[in-house]
């Protein structure tokens, strides 16, 4: 473990250390995010591509430390793609057709080094309910990292709120996988952690940059690749719960947008108002609270993930779906399928 605190603390002096430069970098390439529409909630410009400070503590402490592992190389190339894409993504605004190209190709770099969903968990089978999947792995695979990615850009809409998101949910998987035995999870949930805890002083409201589509491309993808290293892949009575869990307000936030979306007959990828984020903000909490708020979720659905641990196979379904069925309850109380959203 002291290690472990070792690594966490180094990747979190790289990433605290460079992101002034980053900074810099951003101003000097023009990639700055200026508010031009009600779903911003800062009102003057502001640098991004500040995922980059986050992207390079990950890559230089994670292979350094893994010494070169087959599994960490993958996972750094594949990034990689995604991180070149999110670069231009914030200084020239790709289209939505483009950026699913790059995230696609980062993902076939998983693929081609052996990262792929192997079995899926169906609970309420004879015995333990573990299926082997084969090459239907694949476009399993595909859909969990694109979806993950998607999620974390889509909360990306306050201050520090994604950024603190993804080191709660690190610190979560780095939990699920010391438990299980997956050790270069541990290593790169550590190293994420840390990069995430280097920036965050930076992206706090009032945040002097922000990630951009850099950094919550990567930190998806990062989350989303290293969750099948150290959930999907550990035992099989918590490969359906655990990962959700430990994801959950990314994920969650993305499925109630596309149903909310849907009920209002509006386009699935057609940006609103509408996120957790936005109607906490309605409801009167400031920035800081809001932020504060989703933090204290996340580290409750965290908590669970790790209690899903120690369960049978049914008996973490079980308290998946007591959990979906909170959130689902919460989600209509708040309004979160309304009609009242803004476009």
């Amino acid at each position: 473990m002291i290690r472990y605190g070792a690594i966490f603390v180094l990747s979190a002096l790289i990433s605290f250390a460079i992101t002034p430069l980053i900074k810099k970098l951003a101003i000097n390439l023009k990639a700055i995010d200026i508010p031009k529409d009600d779903r911003r909630i800062h009102n003057k410009p502001i640098p991004r591509m500040g995922g980059l400070a986050i992207y390079i503590s990950f890559v230089s402490a994670a292979l350094y430390f893994s010494n070169f592992d087959k599994n960490v190389a993958g996972i750094v190339f594949g990034s990689t793609i995604l991180v070149i894409g999110g670069i231009v993504d914030d200084i020239r605004s790709l289209r939505p057709i483009y950026k699913l190209i790059f995230q696609i190709l980062s993902v076939c770099v998983l693929i081609a080094f052996g990262i792929t969903v192997k079995s899926i968990t169906v609970p309420f089978l004879p015995g333990d309910g573990y299926i082997y999947i084969g090459y239907f792995g694949i476009p399993v695979t595909i859909l969990w990292v694109v979806g993950i990615t998607n999620a974390i850009n889509l909360i990306d809409g306050l201050d520090g709120l994604a950024c603190g998101i993804c080191l709660i949910s690190s610190i979560t998987l780095f939990g699920v996988s010391l438990i299980s035995g997956r050790y270069t999870a541990v290593l790169l949930t550590a190293v994420l952690a840390g990069s995430c805890f280097g920036f965050l002083p930076y992206n706090f409201n009032p945040a002097s940059i922000f990630m951009g589509d850099t950094g919550s491309q990567f930190l998806g993808f990062a989350l989303a690749a290293i969750s099948i290293q150290g959930a999907i892949k550990s035992a099989a009575a918590v490969v359906v719960a655990v990962p959700i869990l430990a994801l959950g307000i990314p994920i969650y936030d993305t499925l109630f947008a596309m149903i909310r979306r849907r009920i209002n007959n509006k386009p699935i990828m057609q940006a609103d108002r509408g996120h957790l984020h936005h109607r906490l903000l309605d409801m009167g909490f400031s920035q800081k609270q809001v932020v504060f708020i989703m933090y204290s979720i996340s580290v409750v659905l965290g908590t669970t993930a790790l209690m899903a641990m120690m369960l049978t196979a049914k008996k973490s379904f079980a308290l998946l779906i007591v959990v979906c069925s909170i959130t689902l309850a919460f989600g209509i109380e708040i309004g979160l399928f309304s009609r009242k959203t803004k476009n």
